[in-house]
């Protein structure tokens, strides 16, 4: 050592001490894990074999569905089969309906255009894509929105009666792509068939004693005096009710015998991968009760239950539309953070920032008083110029006929940690890697249809700028 280096360097160094040190190790971190507040906030019905069946009321009358249609553009189209979704036309041959689908007419509209005036012809109108809103004029001539519709959404089936109603002021909201029917065209089609009309103005009225659900209520009597005819009745159910098996996330953990032999200290391997592949697994298992196709929330969303916000960002005005259709004791808003922070800023523009929270220790933002509880589950689809998601309204409990968890808890070789997670030990190959088999099993139901609603169409990269 150099006089210069030796008078430099006045005290072991700290690189040089790490080699006689021992070192604090964290467990290793995994970001991708979330809170998963939607599986905190379900409450959870255990099963016996794997499968629950959900009993209904009968519905005699199905509600209106959206129309399938096929989107490209000025070349829009449906199919005859899918014309169905019409209440008017659900009774209709399949030759007429194929017919009629090839005489609609294509019709393309800009942003704030009036598409019909409330005096023309009437209409029948599809959306293919964008959104139009229906107008009307109150008593007091001011005007007001009767309906938002967006994609597969239908308005004026009143046009296929005999004495067809005029069609309200359509205007549309963002640039639309239209199917369209006029009542002179449907003449056309039904010169020669008269019983035609009749069939379809008497299909799209819903027989008395049926509910905005399809449901037939009982039939009742009050108010009355004396000795009269009390009517008799019954309650029908479901003759074939939907039943909702277990989703099951799945895999195989490894790990080589040398590893869990002499690496071990200070963290146990193989403990250490069990908890970070469970981590991912109940990451997947929330995500799959939300956007399983078979079941999860989504999938299960009555159509009735969905609207589209009117301009995409999510304002107050659309989380109080979906609180009128989830009206029955709502329990929380299910939302990705982006949209959170989306609806604040909404909120905040118009000067009405929405109030705090605490539960499981945690703030949430709330609408009316019902929490908005974030979740990464959700996707925004940020294709393109716009990021869009989506928002649920949840009523929850079974007592409540509301959304409710599913799970078999113990099952054989059950993580006491987790339940129905199975862990079953596979054995050692010949390359003395060891195997674990994980299954996690749950899903989610729906008991009654008006227990969620979704509001689609959100847009959440929308910003102010404030003064």
């Amino acid at each position: 050592m150099t006089e210069q280096a030796h008078l430099t360097q006045q005290s072991l160094s700290t690189e040089a001490a790490r080699l006689l040190a021992n070192t604090t190790k964290s467990a290793p971190q995994y970001i991708g894990s979330s809170p998963r507040w939607l599986v905190q906030f379900l409450p959870w019905r255990a099963l016996e074999a794997g499968t629950f069946r959900i009993n209904r009321l009968r519905v005699t009358a199905p509600p209106a569905r959206l129309v399938p249609v096929v989107d490209q553009g000025a070349e829009s189209s449906v199919t005859g089969s899918a014309l169905r979704s019409v209440p008017a036309l659900q009774y209709v041959a399949e030759d007429f309906l194929a017919t009629m689908a090839d005489a609609l007419s294509v019709e393309q509209h800009s942003a704030g255009e009036q598409i019909h005036d409330g005096t023309g012809e009437p209409r029948l109108v599809i959306v293919v894509s964008g959104k139009i809103e229906a107008l009307d004029r109150d008593p007091h001539g001011i005007s007001v929105r009767r309906a938002l519709l967006g994609p597969g959404s239908h308005l004026g089936q009143e046009t296929l009666d005999v004495e067809p109603a005029p069609t309200p002021v359509i205007r549309a909201v963002t640039p639309v792509t239209l199917l369209v029917m006029t009542r002179s065209r449907w003449e056309s089609l039904t010169a020669d068939r008269a019983d035609l009309r009749v069939a379809c103005e008497v299909a799209r009225q819903p027989p008395p004693g049926v509910n905005d659900f399809g449901e037939r209520v009982p039939d009742l009597q009050s108010g009355h005096e004396g000795e009269v005819d009390v009517p008799r009745t019954f309650v029908d159910y479901d003759h074939a009710p939907r039943e909702i098996g277990l989703n099951l996330v799945q895999t195989v953990l490894q790990m080589h015998t040398r590893v869990t032999d002499i690496y071990n200290s200070p963290h146990d391997q193989l403990d250490q991968q069990m908890r970070l592949t469970v981590e991912g697994m109940r990451e997947r298992q929330e995500w799959d009760l939300i956007n399983d196709p078979q079941t999860g929330l989504l999938g299960q969303v009555a159509e009735s239950m969905r609207i589209p916000t009117r301009l995409g960002a999510p304002t107050p005005d659309d989380f109080d539309e979906m609180l009128s259709l989830v009206w029955k004791e709502p329990a929380f808003f299910l939302a990705h953070p982006r949209a959170i922070a989306a609806f604040g800023r909404e909120c905040t523009r118009r000067g009405v920032p929405p109030p705090t929270v605490q539960l499981h220790g945690s703030p949430f933002l709330t609408w009316r008083g019902v929490p908005i509880v974030p979740t990464d589950k959700l996707a925004v689809d940020a294709r393109g110029a716009s990021h869009r998601t989506q928002v649920l309204l949840l009523r929850v409990g079974e007592e409540r006929q509301g959304v409710i968890g599913l799970h078999q808890p113990g099952l054989p070789g059950e993580d006491p940690r987790v339940p129905s997670m199975s862990i079953h030990p596979m054995g050692i190959n010949q390359q003395a890697v060891g195997s674990y088999l994980l299954s996690l099993y749950s899903s989610v139901a729906v008991m009654a249809d008006d227990a969620v609603a979704v509001l689609t169409d959100v847009e959440v990269a929308r910003y102010h700028d404030y003064d």
